[in-house]
């Protein structure tokens, strides 16, 4: 609507007469390419589904055939409202015909040929493997349909070599139907463009004047609009149905191939357990022997003896221990009389309760409860990882409340495993532990502390392998250790969190983690992890547990003891039944809380726990745990802690060198990306050159000048839209990850996508793809808004509709399009000066008054205006060409050759600007989170409650 609105008053009260009709041309043209750009978006749309539908069809659950035509039934109707708001605002508000017949005549051509673009795109996607190559491939698609709908470059301007693109591209013959629906039988008054005319010529008759436009007869002051779409496009309106038969064909065609290719395209193979090596980066097979020999011994339990629970108490492994030697903790972190609310429905809502607990060195604690009890919530909060709401209670370390250096001082491990695709399992640790450890520690330093990491982890084995994607790289649980491992590199001094580090595992796996949990804890670190309903085994290697209920309200915390004893004990005094010898203890607790979806209890645990002994001892417990640690580490390792107080480890610059560094190697390692790049580049502009191939001295060959700058802009609507998959993948990672352990500052992520993008292509472009991005929330929302403000400026930029024809309240926006200045500057860069001579159809020919030559008659009025007289000396037929040298034609589209610096200059500051408001509006969106909707909507929830506050106070008055 927002886009209908602008288009419509861009050509708002298009006038009749030939000046018109160009615009006239113009909305009609705008209104199929609008609804191409928007095609465009179905591209990353189809591969977003494609895995679910694969999966679905490897299952049987129906042929994928089935899913293509149900989509394109279902998406119709909402499709149908779009076309038809945009349609109905811009036809009107462009003057064009006020007849019904004509009028739901196009709107039918339009829906048609967008439904047919749109299925044009899916069938370029479900030909395509991978979504960089069919944006590559729809890119050029994109350049070729416009360009060969005959609009930019007529059919007798084509060349033969492109020319049958005209013949088999959709948009052509839908715009030849709205053209001569709109065309037909119009009597197009000539106005001011009869030649000769102005002073000197008040008398003359009509008989020896014409109207200098295409298809004009001699002595007519009018134009018929089938002669001129006859002349100009070689459009006949007995084409249009005809036409309409060909779309529904190409409709039936697209829709058809994309059903036979989605048939048969093959599901994704499961590659989570195929590695791939950098190059010499393949482990040897001595390493691949030992490290499948580990593998057996620790996840499959084949050692030399069974198994036992107290293994996983005791943190045996076939690691040696000397590796976990400097690991441990010395600092107690607590917290007491959490609480944490945040604003809901006008009001608020309690998340966190009377919260307390504490994590010492040496300890495994478990965070326990069922879904919504609010684990992940409590784990957030302790970690400092909250942005909004208010939390109150204490949070201590040593005795003393948290400082700025708590963040670089602890680990946390999220639920999401989100890596860089294209980097090594070593290049993501280095990566960590050179951005995330101070500067006085020694690059060498950090690097032998990696391998350290990847040999307490086991990764040897696969320490040089590509992370890729789930399917084809890392599994789950290499994944899972390589989050973990990016923590550990940061070496944190006080705390590793994690966020249920089984979840999505196998049995197998998630007792490998636990495992190495437990190690990690044999060896002195303090680890607090959330667990959901974790098998007896896993269950036994915990030493504490935090038991939530609903609400977040702690129902025990305590020692598990062993074989749970202790906190059977504990539940068992306080009215639950007796815990079977073969139940899961842990699955015992959360029924005897009311935690499963049939249980139901009568009990107030929280009420309990908040009354008993076990509470109490709770409390005392960490009142002495922080006297004596505060007595005992107050005031040790002050200079460390000191460097720990600063936000980042690194100075900016350093950040801004490994954060390059590392985008360099995505680059580097995705050759497809690259080549569709460049592809996309080469291939459009030689494309676009062959297309206009030496362009003649024409005043066509002047407009096809326009056309071929124009073009060049079309190819950056994929090239953004490349950009923003790639940057989405980086932005997700810093925001969930990164940006909470202070890896490195916003403003450096960035600015190396504009610096690595900058270098190949093109600077404004670039740069605006990632202004969008990043203010955008997700992909599929970026492309909209891409779309949007490219049609924006592609609208005002002189080129579909000249600044002389735009109503007055928009040329400011042909002064504020940052491509005015880059058509400008090209455009006059082509044809200053160039000689000009008409075709035989350009000419406008004339009779002049008996006994008179031409140039007598016609002589003064072209020296007043522009062109020539190709035949001075006759005395009939005389031909008057309009323009003699190519910035006569410059002046009627307003340009001028001498403003090319100037033009050059602003570019610069749009470039800068650009720059400047990315980083702006990262920093507003992504790290404030300051949303202008939810502003408004906050603004208008306070007003809403102050009024009922003032009706509930009249009516107590009352």
């Amino acid at each position: 609507v927002i886009q209908a609105l602008i288009a419509g008053s861009l050509y708002y009260g298009t006038p009749a007469t030939t000046r018109g009709s160009f615009s006239r041309s113009g909305s009609l043209y705008f209104m199929i390419l609008y609804f191409s750009l928007m095609g465009l978006a179905e591209v990353s749309g189809q591969f977003a589904d494609r895995p679910i539908l694969l999966k679905q069809k490897s299952y049987s659950f129906y042929h994928p055939s089935a899913e293509t035509i149900s989509a394109t039934l279902t998406k119709f109707p909402f499709k149908l409202l779009s076309v038809t708001a945009f349609y109905l605002i811009t036809y009107f508000l462009s003057n064009l015909t006020r007849d019904a017949g004509k009028f739901f005549l196009t709107y039918l051509f339009l829906v048609v040929s967008s439904e047919t673009i749109t299925a044009m795109f899916q069938m370029v996607a479900a030909l395509s493997q991978n979504v960089a190559g069919a944006n590559a491939v729809a890119g050029i698609l994109m350049l070729a349909i416009s360009l060969y709908s005959c609009y930019m470059i007529q059919l007798k301007s084509m060349h033969p070599w492109f020319k049958w693109i005209s013949y088999i591209n959709p948009i052509r013959y839908g715009f030849e139907n709205m053209l001569a629906d709109e065309f037909h039988g119009r009597k197009m008054d000539c106005g001011g463009s009869l030649v000769p005319s102005g002073p000197g010529y008040e008398n003359v008759d009509s008989a020896n004047q014409v109207c200098a436009f295409v298809g004009s007869v001699p002595g007519q002051s009018w134009v018929s609009g089938d002669s001129y779409l006859k002349v100009q496009f070689n459009f006949k309106y007995t084409h249009i149905w005809r036409n309409f038969g060909i779309l529904i064909g190409f409709f039936i065609f697209f829709l058809g191939v994309n059903a036979i290719c989605t048939e048969f395209k093959r599901p994704v193979k499961g590659g989570g357990d195929h590695l791939y090596f950098k190059r010499g980066g393949k482990p040897s097979d001595e390493v691949l022997l030992s490290s499948d020999a580990q593998a057996a011994d620790i996840e499959a339990g084949t050692s030399d003896r069974p198994i036992q629970d107290h293994d996983l108490k005791s943190g045996s492994s076939s690691t040696d221990n000397d590796v976990f030697e400097g690991l441990g903790s010395k600092s107690v972190f607590a917290w007491q009389n959490v609480d944490y609310v945040i604003p809901y429905k006008g009001g608020s809502r309690k998340l966190l309760d009377n919260v307390q607990g504490y994590v010492k060195p040496g300890t495994l604690t478990a965070l326990m409860g069922e879904s919504g009890a609010g684990k992940t919530t409590l784990l957030n909060t302790l970690a400092q990882r909250i942005d909004m709401g208010t939390i109150t209670g204490s949070m201590l370390v040593n005795g003393k409340p948290l400082d700025t250096s708590f963040k670089r001082s602890t680990g946390y491990v999220q639920q999401q495993d989100l890596h860089i695709a294209e980097m090594t399992v070593r290049e993501s640790l280095q990566f960590a532990a050179r951005l995330r450890r101070p500067k006085s520690v020694s690059d060498s330093e950090k690097l032998d502390y990696v391998e350290k990491i990847i040999k307490i982890l086991q990764m040897e084995a696969y320490s040089e392998a590509i992370v890729g994607t789930l399917g084809s790289g890392l599994n789950v649980e290499q994944r899972k250790k390589l989050s973990i491992g990016v923590e550990l590199v940061a070496k944190p001094s006080l705390l590793l969190f994690l966020d249920e580090p089984t979840s999505g595992l196998d049995s197998q796996s998630a007792w490998a983690i636990v495992h190495l949990l437990r190690q990690l804890a044999q060896a002195g670190q303090s680890i607090l992890c959330t667990i959901h309903q974790p098998s007896a085994t896993l269950f036994e290697a915990f030493d504490r547990l935090l038991l939530l209920k609903k609400g977040g309200q702690t129902v025990y915390f305590g020692n598990i003891g062993e074989n749970s004893r202790i906190l059977l004990d504990y539940f068992e005094r306080n009215g639950a039944r007796k815990c079977e010898k073969h139940e899961n203890p842990a699955e015992y607790i959360l029924e005897s809380i009311g935690a499963g979806a049939t249980a139901s209890v009568h009990e107030d645990w929280y009420e309990k726990w908040a009354n008993s002994q076990e509470y109490l001892d709770t409390t005392r417990e960490i009142e002495i745990l922080m006297r004596e640690t505060n007595e005992k580490l107050g005031d040790q390792d002050q200079a460390s802690n000191k460097e720990l107080q600063s936000t980042f480890a690194l100075p900016y610059l350093d950040q801004l060198y490994y954060v390059t560094r590392r985008t360099g190697i995505q680059f580097y390692r995705d050759p497809q990306y690259i080549g569709a790049k460049f592809s996309l580049m080469i291939t459009g502009g030689l494309f676009v050159g062959f297309t206009f191939w030496s362009l003649k001295e024409t005043i066509i060959g002047m407009q096809n000048g326009m056309f071929v700058v124009f073009m060049a802009i079309i190819i950056s609507a994929p090239a953004i839209n490349q950009i923003q998959e790639r940057a989405v993948a980086s932005r997700e990672l810093f925001e969930v990850r990164e940006s909470k352990s202070n890896t490195f500052h916003w403003s450096t992520l960035a600015a190396v996508w504009y610096l690595n993008y900058s270098i190949i292509y093109q600077f404004y472009y670039i740069s605006l793809g990632l202004f969008i991005v990043y203010m955008s929330p997700d992909l599929a929302s970026s492309t909209v808004i891409t779309g949007l403000f490219l049609t924006m400026m592609i609208s005002f930029c002189g080129v579909v509709q000249p600044m002389s024809l735009m109503p007055g309240f928009w040329t400011f926006m042909w002064k504020v399009s940052p491509l005015t200045y880059v058509i400008q500057t090209l455009l006059s860069l082509i044809l200053h000066e160039r000689k000009i001579r008409c075709g035989k159809d350009e000419y406008n020919y004339f009779e002049p008054p008996s006994g008179m030559t031409c140039q007598d008659f016609a002589g003064p009025f072209v020296n007043h205006v522009s062109g020539y007289l190709q035949n001075p000396s006759a005395t009939s037929n005389c031909a008057y060409c309009q323009y003699s040298v190519g910035d006569d034609y410059l002046k009627t589209v307003s340009v001028s050759f001498g403003n090319r610096w100037r033009n050059f200059g602003f570019m610069w500051v749009y470039i800068i600007f650009n720059i400047f408001t990315m980083c702006a509006v990262y920093y507003i969106f992504r790290v404030a989170n300051i949303s202008p909707l939810g502003f408004i909507k906050e603004k208008l929830e306070a007003s809403k409650r102050k009024r009922e506050e003032k009706k509930g106070q009249n009516v107590s008055e009352a």
